[in-house]
């Protein structure tokens, strides 16, 4: 209970919004000097110049998000400059950052860690900055490949069926996933979820298994209330779903694990005739995404998105890194900008392409890339795994999560996905611009991309040198421009402020909206 006095609170408010005034006033104080001092001296007024603040890290290790000395900037002049920003030209507006909660990472979570320890490494993750800060989550219905055993949500006997859904139960859940997920929204209340089934259940299927097979005609009814069920049963467990998929990975029909083709004809049929009305008048309502499969495959997302039936319900596109450009995911939103592109998942792995790490690769053509053909979040695959990239069911056998927890020790390891997503989740903030910025990757070999937080104005820069030496760079934004040597196979975040005076009255006016809280 606040026990202040109302006189004390008047107080601590005036104070707040008088330090922006203060700094307004100190700025601009030679414009208040006596007139007849103006006409005995009129120097000239120069702009107060913004510092640039620096993290690095490097491919080999040697740095990992490492505050630089800041950079001083220095008026634009007539000079080229190899980075140019507009920031008058804005592009998507961003959702967030962050990785999927699968079963085997939330099982890590509670069973390999104590409470205090999961605690703190939660807070760590998704806490605000200087924290990682990472606000989206990618959450499955059922049992995926990073499951501890098969099963879905409405699991009978061989040879039954269960059309009204009244053995549905989140049942395998409650150990683990709810309970760790109830946890992240304790540090993190606006956490984006987007969900997504490997497989209907078994009796659904044309198989009569999780594994392979394709969902009955006669059960496409059925399978959408099955997902709206879920929706509403991890709403009933505190838990909103912001986005939903109709299948993981829809064109492939894995041999080890959860799966099920869905053609594109069946996923408009079922957006069109039963999940989209159904999710239509909810409020809040959950966004539908299309696909939630490889850059490599357009087509099967534009088919959807060709039949207006369905395209009228469909929010977006989810897609994944593991075939194909990035090029095709922008090609598809600017022929449907009216249908937001994400990232849903992206792995990385223990095998011989990568074993110089994955700093590199995942900033420059996941983040970096990917932003800037459209994705306004992106979600990495497995948030936590073990020393054994485990505990899994079939599928992969060496891949990595964000973070390697010891299943022995609890110890716990920043793989290079976890710097490579800090190097954006810290500083981007939800609700942050992407701005225009030339294209310097295939002419100077230094990815970029800019981003304006919405709150306060602030510049965020992110560049990628992938060569093996250092490379000067140089960026010019509006009044200002800076310089920075770029070390060999390296990442840095830059972020500045060009307009100071006007953030800390943002920055005020934010605070006194939010009844002066700091989180």
């Amino acid at each position: 209970m606040d026990e202040r006095q109302p006189d004390s609170n008047r107080a601590d408010i005036i104070l707040v919004a008088l330090i922006p005034l203060l700094a307004v006033a100190a700025l601009y104080a030679q414009h208040f000097v006596e007139p007849m001092v103006a006409i005995q001296a009129a120097p000239s007024v120069r702009p107060v110049m913004p510092a640039v603040e620096v993290w690095l890290s490097t491919a080999d290790h040697r740095l990992k998000l490492a505050p630089q000395p800041d950079i001083d900037t220095r008026s634009h002049d007539a000079s080229p400059a190899d980075i140019v920003i507009d920031v008058n030209t804005r592009y998507q507006t961003m959702t967030g950052f962050g990785a999927a909660m699968t079963d085997s990472s939330a099982w890590l979570l509670q069973n390999t860690l104590n409470a205090l320890q999961r605690r703190a490494l939660l807070r760590e993750l998704y806490g605000p900055p200087p924290n990682l800060n990472l606000n989206m989550m990618r959450l499955i219905v059922g049992a995926s490949d990073f499951s501890l055993k098969l099963y879905t949500l409405d699991d009978i006997p061989f040879g039954q069926t269960d059309p009204q859904l009244q053995h549905f139960n989140v049942a395998p859940n409650l150990q683990d996933v709810i309970p760790v997920v109830r946890e992240v929204l304790s540090i993190h209340p606006e956490m984006l979820i987007v969900a997504s089934p490997w497989s209907a259940p078994a009796w659904m299927k044309t198989n009569g298994n999780l594994i392979g097979g394709e969902l009955l005609e006669q059960y496409e009814s059925t399978y959408a209330d099955y997902l709206v069920k879920y929706l509403d049963t991890y709403r009933g467990h505190g838990i909103p779903i912001f986005a939903l998929t109709l299948q993981n990975e829809p064109a492939y029909s894995p041999i080890s694990y959860p799966g099920m083709v869905m053609s594109a004809e069946t996923r408009a049929r079922i957006v069109a005739r039963y999940l989209g009305p159904k999710l239509a008048g909810r409020k809040p309502r959950t966004a539908i995404l299309d696909w939630d499969h490889n850059w490599s495959h357009p087509e099967q997302p534009l088919s959807v998105l060709a039949n207006a039936e369905a395209a009228r319900y469909i929010d977006g596109v989810a897609w994944h890194c593991y075939e194909g450009s990035q090029h095709e995911q922008g090609r598809v939103h600017r022929q449907h900008p009216d249908k937001d592109a994400y990232i849903t998942e992206c792995s990385g792995g223990d095998w011989p392409l990568n074993m110089n790490g994955e700093l590199l690769w995942f900033t420059r053509n996941l983040l970096v890339t990917g932003t800037r053909q459209w994705a306004r979040g992106v979600i990495y695959w497995n948030l936590a795994l073990d020393e054994n990239h485990g505990p899994h069911f079939g599928g992969c056998q060496a891949c990595k999560g964000v973070i390697t927890i010891d299943s022995q020790t609890g110890a716990v390891t920043r793989n290079d996905e976890y710097y490579a997503l800090a190097h954006f989740s810290r500083f981007v903030l939800p609700g942050a611009a992407r701005v225009k910025s030339n294209d310097t990757d295939a002419d100077k070999g230094i990815a970029n991309v800019a981003f304006q937080n919405e709150f306060d104005g602030s510049m965020v820069l992110v560049m990628v040198n992938i060569k093996k030496a250092a490379r000067p760079v140089s960026v010019a934004d509006g009044r200002f421009r800076f310089e920075y040597t770029m070390p060999p196979e390296s990442v840095a975040t830059f972020v500045w402020n060009p307009d100071l005076p006007a953030a800390l009255v943002r920055r005020a006016l934010r605070w006194l909206g939010h009844g002066g809280s700091s989180t």
